[in-house]
């Protein structure tokens, strides 16, 4: 783990250094706050933080609050080290963001205790920010399909809404329908529906631009929201994936099958809002259905 040192006294910073080598740890060496501030807003700034008080150009409470105010959801853990000891130069520095106080000069078991401490801190931390990632990945992400759920896409279509009425650009919707699903697992069960879906999924998002959104809507129905473009500039990423679906087969346990796609689309006006748009796409989808199926129908 890298552990910046901030300490303008050349001496105690290299023989901090060299201490913190025998202790497993890379210290990265700063002369002054300035120095250490301009390693803190690095990408990969350390994540424990031992700061002097007495620094030139910025001290070592100033870093602190200067941290502190850093967005972030993994904050470093920081250590202000100082030959001040009074009740008042503690609770500054606790209150500047510092989490721990040493005093000068310090026992080297103490400060061993204390880094540890800071470390096992910045562990659990980093175990708490996984754990709730994996938990808001797993609220936004459909099980199946690892693509965005019925909730987390609308949320994102309403954000799209909302930019597009801002910026006044363009925004379409595409609702996708796969054709005769209902055959799929009642001639080969719902295991082989279930890769039917997963490739499916697959082959849309290889046809979509970085900035289009595919969500699962519910059963075999999927959302696209391409933001930034008319529907009939889309036309052509639309048709490409019906066709795309059409001319490749899906391999599944039960062998290779061939599925079409019905898809109505949408465009946003100005004046529509998610509910409007969401029932247009349906509308020009099941008129792709009585059409014949197998493509693209705009409303």
């Amino acid at each position: 783990m890298k552990v910046l040192i901030a300490e303008d006294d050349m001496t105690s910073r290299l023989l901090l250094g060299s201490i913190l080598k025998k202790w497993e740890f890379t210290p990265v060496l700063a002369c002054n706050g300035k120095e250490a501030w301009d390693v803190m807003q690095s990408e990969d700034a350390p994540r424990l933080v031992i700061l002097d008080w007495q620094m030139p150009e910025m001290s070592g409470i100033e870093v602190c609050k200067k941290i502190r105010k850093i967005e972030t959801s993994d904050p470093p853990y920081l250590i202000v080290l100082t030959s001040r000891d009074e009740k008042k130069d503690i609770v500054k520095a606790l209150d500047a963001g510092a989490n721990d106080f040493i005093s000068k000069p310090y026992d080297n078991e103490e400060l061993q205790a204390r880094i540890n401490v800071g470390k096992r801190m910045i562990e659990l931390q980093s175990a708490l920010g996984d754990a709730y990632k994996a938990l808001q990945h797993k609220a936004m992400h459909d099980p199946l399909t690892s693509i965005y759920n019925r909730r987390a896409v609308m949320e994102l279509l309403e954000k799209e809404i909302a930019r597009a009425k801002r910026e006044k650009t363009a925004l379409c919707v595409g609702m996708c329908d796969i054709d005769f699903f209902k055959k799929v697992n009642d001639t080969y069960g719902h295991p082989v529906g279930d890769e039917v879906l997963i490739t499916f999924t697959q082959f849309i998002i290889n046809q979509l631009r970085n900035n289009d959104y595919l969500g699962r809507y519910g059963g075999e129905e999927f959302l696209i929201v391409a933001p930034g473009a008319k529907a009939s500039n889309h036309a052509t990423m639309f048709e490409r994936i019906c066709k795309h679906i059409r001319e490749n087969k899906i391999p599944t346990e039960k062998g290779n099958l061939s599925i079409t796609v019905s898809i109505g689309v949408a465009p946003y006006t100005g004046v529509e809002n998610s509910d409007m748009l969401l029932a247009a796409a349906d509308t020009a989808m099941y008129d792709a259905k009585e059409a014949g199926r197998d493509r693209v129908v705009y409303a």
